[in-house]
């Protein structure tokens, strides 16, 4: 992609109303843009980002067993009636028809997934069965805040599984907490595993995944060499104590929640009837877990752990690019030729790139905003590289470049393999 033909695009100048510096980075780097309070939209920088979370996202919920489906946004109220949470839920949108109904917009999708699975599972044969679908969700969140970490319109992707007997519900519950572990490491996030509520939804106690972040709302007493992690409010260990797991001396820190797992019990299938037939031929409420991951706060949650005075640093896996092609002295018609054939040869062995081919502005312009916009690779050509036949590398993790031949480059990163495969970006 290149930046002239880009339809995202920096600003110096920070947004009114940003307290957290996911929501300062992703403005200004052109990955988010704010219609609503809580409400933004996804540009192409962000939106690269966002589809690599939720495919790592997607490859994980597959291999646990997971079926993709999509539901419905718009809801039946009567759907919502049953369980009686059309007017305990204060953050439900409630959509009037001009036919005179009234539907509700999704917040989540117990109230669909239920009567969906009824009429599917008949038998202890049919279980169990887990379902997934990542889909826009909306809350009407008295104050939505931190840009994309809290908002009231956001991408999430929810689980269902369905189980004949708690046994079975407590081996899958329990084989998908390394399943969420995995997907925050491969997402460059290391979470902890913290006890908590079930809230609205179950009167059982959750899993809560944390992100250590200033930006969070919990304070979490936690290990720094293992996962075990306890919300402060309900500890009953604190930083005098060691980890009962590994005995590392535990420590306190602000956190902030980056998924969710819930044991529903029978709550919703009692509600909407839904049974099945166990092995000595009587009927039993399916019982059920819900496992919630919100992919665009996972966005923000990754610039919360991986920034610096300058800007983003994306993990490689989820960077809206894999390098960051820099042209200086482009008005040279040597460096613009050596500039285009780089860029050729990186877009042709699979990799992506964000070639800053601008001639108007200044070599201090495009090198801040490669710091901001955070692509894990850059690497800068101008008439000084092209005196000694090399490129300067460097990567954003890192204070210093190197100077590299245009072979040696194309090894380091080609070779890596780390960017092979389609391109989400491409010059129209």
């Amino acid at each position: 992609m290149r930046v002239t033909r880009s339809f995202s695009k920096t600003r110096k100048e920070k947004p009114s109303g940003a307290t957290t510096i996911s929501h300062e980075l992703l403005v200004r780097g052109g990955f988010i843009d704010q219609e609503l309070a809580g409400v933004f939209t996804m540009l192409p920088y962000g939106w690269n980002v966002l589809t690599k979370i939720e495919q790592i996202v997607r490859e994980a919920m597959n291999k646990a067993g997971g079926q993709e489906l999509l539901m419905t946004n718009l809801q039946a109220k009567d759907h919502w009636e049953t369980t009686g949470r059309w007017k305990s839920i204060d953050v439900l949108f409630k959509v009037p028809s001009q036919h005179g109904r009234e539907y509700a917009l999704s917040p989540t999708a117990e109230d669909v997934i239920t009567p969906i699975a009824k009429e599917r599972i008949k038998s202890y044969r049919d279980l169990p069965l887990a379902a997934y679908q990542i889909q826009t969700k909306f809350r009407d969140e008295a104050r939505a805040k931190s840009g994309i970490i809290r908002g009231r319109e956001f991408r999430m992707k929810d689980l269902y599984s369905f189980h004949a007997d708690q046994a079975d519900l407590e081996r899958y519950y329990n084989s998908m907490i390394p399943v969420y572990l995995q997907v925050y490491k491969r997402c460059g996030i290391d979470a902890k595993v913290v006890e908590a509520s079930g809230g609205d939804f179950t009167k059982q106690n959750s899993i809560e995944f944390m992100a250590i972040s200033d930006a969070g709302e919990d304070t979490i007493v936690y290990c720094a060499e293992c996962t075990f992690a306890q919300n402060k409010e309900i500890a009953k260990l604190g930083e005098q104590h060691p980890c009962p797991d590994c005995a590392t001396q535990l420590k306190t820190a602000k956190a902030m929640e980056i998924g969710n797992i819930f044991k529903l019990g029978t709550k919703f299938s009692e509600a909407f009837g839904a049974t099945f037939v166990d092995a000595q031929g009587k009927q039993q409420p399916i019982i059920m877990a819900s496992y919630g991951i919100g992919t665009t706060r996972l966005v923000g949650a990754i610039i919360e752990v991986h920034h610096d005075e300058r800007g983003m640093i994306w993990p490689e896996s989820v960077a809206p690019f894999g390098v960051h092609l820099v042209g200086i002295n482009l008005d040279n018609d040597a460096v613009k030729k050596a500039c285009e054939q780089l860029y050729g040869s990186l877009e042709q062995a699979g990799v992506e790139v964000l070639f800053d081919d601008r001639e108007s502005a200044s070599a201090g312009e495009k090198l801040s905003d490669a710091d901001l916009i955070g692509i894990p690779h850059r690497v800068v050509i101008s008439k000084k590289t092209l005196a000694g036949d090399t490129v300067e590398y460097k990567k954003r993790s890192e204070s210093e470049p190197t100077m590299l031949s245009q072979a040696e480059l194309l090894k380091k990163i080609i070779g890596r393999g780390d960017y092979a495969g389609p391109r989400s970006q491409r010059d129209i």
